[in-house]
């Protein structure tokens, strides 16, 4: 991990991407399990395509990869957040191209019903998902991605407790 909360961009070596902390009106934050690695779960992420906005960015990658539009944007990261790729990883993922991955993250309300959540489809990325409770969420996480996911649950921590209700 490069470091938990660089306020600035970090280098071409770090893709850019955007996550999605999603919360349900009961203040649970939406979790997936990876296709690819069964075992690793996470939050809704992937890449920003060339001239697109990171909120953007955010919501099509959430709708491509759960079926949610129904969604309002709660806050914005207030820096972009990066994770190193473990080395055995570096050569596979993302053509050996990057290092690891720079994002903006948003926390958004999902405003529709479980019914409307959608993870399977010719380019499915998950195969479960579920509601957890965000003390859970750093322990369901890939090991490589724990400091950056408890670097996100913190900067949005008052905007989960004010979704739960707390």
């Amino acid at each position: 991990m490069t470091g938990p909360a660089p306020a600035a961009l970090p280098g071409p070596e770090y893709r850019r991407g955007v996550g999605i902390v999603l919360l349900n009106r009961k203040g649970l934050i939406f979790a997936a399990e990876r296709i690819d690695t069964p075992g690793a779960w996470q939050m809704p992420q992937g890449g920003i395509d060339p001239g697109e906005e990171p909120a953007a960015a955010a919501r099509r990658e959430l709708a491509e990869e759960t079926g949610i539009e129904c969604v309002t944007i709660l806050a914005e990261s207030s820096g972009w957040l990066s994770y190193d790729l473990p080395a055995d990883l570096r050569a596979r993922v993302w053509r050996g191209r990057y290092v690891g991955q720079a994002q903006k993250w948003f926390a958004m309300r999902f405003d529709g019903a479980d019914d409307d959540i959608r993870i399977a489809g010719a380019h499915a990325e998950f195969s479960a998902w579920q509601w957890t409770a965000p003390e859970r969420l750093a322990a369901l996480i890939v090991g490589f991605k724990q400091p950056l996911y408890e670097a996100v649950l913190a900067e949005f921590a008052p905007t989960i407790a004010a979704a739960a209700g707390r």
